[in-house]
């Protein structure tokens, strides 16, 4: 996604459950781990989904990746995706802001509560972030609530560039016009002091003067250089 301000990357997951082998689970994590690490640091990146485990309420040993206000207990599986999310320098958003129970849990089913679903960004991206929650009356599939991040971002000013008139070379293609320049060119040529012997300097003269009325007049061109 082309913003004013840079590039957005969003990636939306969805990670093999408690119920797949640890060779499936970590296969996905390498892969996912190996297509935000190519995006490079100056582009920004969402990474959201089902990611089928529990980081848990605490942030003990994930002090920048967990902002401290998650939900429930960390399991194995909730333990990769927060080392996951450490080694690529992302926050996990859910965990940024205090919030009731209703707006923490993702999944719900019967009895069961958890949060499985999260959204992460970049850390230098964290300020952007301004809220997250669920929407608890809201199914995006059944079972799993809606999530919403609210996220800024900063647009730059364009600076309004000075007009620059554009010299009207097609004058000189109007016969009157080319003869009028011709003579002009000519007295003021007749008039000139010239007092350099060099033909370079000779031609650094005129052209400074054609330079000085090419957007009153015309620029000269092969034709007025030949009278």
């Amino acid at each position: 996604m082309v913003l004013d301000n840079g590039l957005l990357n969003v990636f939306t997951v969805y990670a093999p459950h408690s119920g797949k082998s640890e060779e499936e689970k970590e296969s996905f994590w390498n892969e996912v781990f190996h297509l935000v690490s190519c995006i490079p640091q100056n582009e920004m990146v969402i990474l959201a989904g089902d990611m089928n485990g529990h980081v848990g309420s605490s942030n003990v040993g994930y002090d920048g990746t967990h902002g401290g206000f998650g939900y429930g207990d960390r399991n194995a599986d909730g333990s990769r995706i927060l080392e996951f999310a450490n080694g690529l320098n992302l926050v996990v958003c859910n965990t940024l802001f205090v919030k009731q129970e209703s707006q923490l849990v993702t999944y719900a089913a019967g009895p069961v509560k958890s949060t499985v679903d999260y959204i992460m960004v970049r850390q230098e991206d964290k300020a952007k972030v301004h809220n997250v929650k669920v929407i608890a009356n809201e199914e995006c599939v059944p079972k799993h609530k809606l999530l919403v991040m609210d996220m800024q971002f900063s647009t730059r000013k364009r600076r309004h560039k000075k007009f620059e008139p554009r010299v009207r070379v097609w004058k000189l293609k109007e016969e009157k016009t080319c003869e009028e320049y011709q003579s002009m060119v000519k007295d003021k040529v007749a008039e000139a002091e010239w007092k350099c012997t060099d033909v370079n300097e000779h031609w650094q003269q005129m052209k400074k003067y054609n330079d000085g009325h090419s957007t009153g007049h015309m620029w000269i061109d092969k034709r007025s250089m030949q009278a």
